[in-house]
């Protein structure tokens, strides 16, 4: 086990695209800092066999059903007594998934006014985390890991989608300020079957959560300001 810096408590946040490594990258971390990992989680949304149906009608409900219960498990984060990792950001349901419904047109500017509002005023109440960490990976990489896990329902993914939430993603962590952010290129750092890239992750993130502005993490450089 790997201890951070002190025996503070630690809230970190993994963040990225489908396919880049998130939950891999909690378990990592988990183990390595002795930390509890929450993962994504897997609530059945009552709205989402309607919203496949129709988009426009659904969007909506479908959204804010995902946006509670992450509000729920982000106040579970915060109050857990212990260290704690987790699998995807309340932040990324709002700012990348609902954004880019309505940028699809697959959300009426009234519902996603309303949508955003409601986001702003819960979110105005929850603790931030400690460190963002941004895996960020390329279409072609994020197509060969989807490929690789084999899930059924991922098999439609299209290549067009996921630029459209890589580019969401990128502005996103651009204008973040809250908490610091670690990014990792997750195209060069296979931090799952590289043993040297995971070496690499866990000690970026150790480093990182100390005070400091968005950082970067390279392989032949280490951990460096941004």
């Amino acid at each position: 086990m790997i201890r951070p810096n002190g025996p503070h408590k630690h809230f970190v946040a993994i963040a990225g695209n489908i396919g880049v490594g998130k939950s891999t990258l909690t378990g990592i971390l988990a183990e390595a800092f002795a930390w509890k990992p929450f993962y994504e989680a897997v609530d059945e949304n009552p709205y989402l066999a309607d919203f496949y149906t129709d988009m426009q009608r659904w969007s909506f409900h479908s959204q804010v059903f995902f946006l509670s219960r992450r509000l729920q498990h982000h106040r579970q984060l915060v109050d857990h007594p212990g260290s704690v990792v987790q699998d995807r950001s309340v932040y990324e349901d709002a700012e990348i998934f609902a954004r880019n419904l309505f940028q699809q047109g697959h959300m009426s500017a009234r519902d996603y006014g309303v949508y955003r509002d409601l986001y702003q005023g819960v979110r105005a109440f929850l603790p931030p985390p400690d460190l963002l960490v941004y895996l960020k990976g390329s279409v072609e990489t994020l197509l060969a890991r989807i490929a690789l896990r084999g899930r059924d329902f991922e098999r439609d993914i299209s290549a067009g989608y996921l630029q459209a939430l890589n580019v969401l993603y990128d502005e996103w962590i651009e204008r973040w300020d809250s908490c610091p952010v670690l990014i990792v290129p997750a195209d060069e750092m296979d931090f799952q079957h590289d043993e040297e890239a995971r070496r690499l992750v866990i000690e970026g993130v150790r480093q990182s959560l100390a005070p400091a502005p968005k950082r970067v993490l390279d392989r032949k450089e280490g951990v460096h300001d941004c």
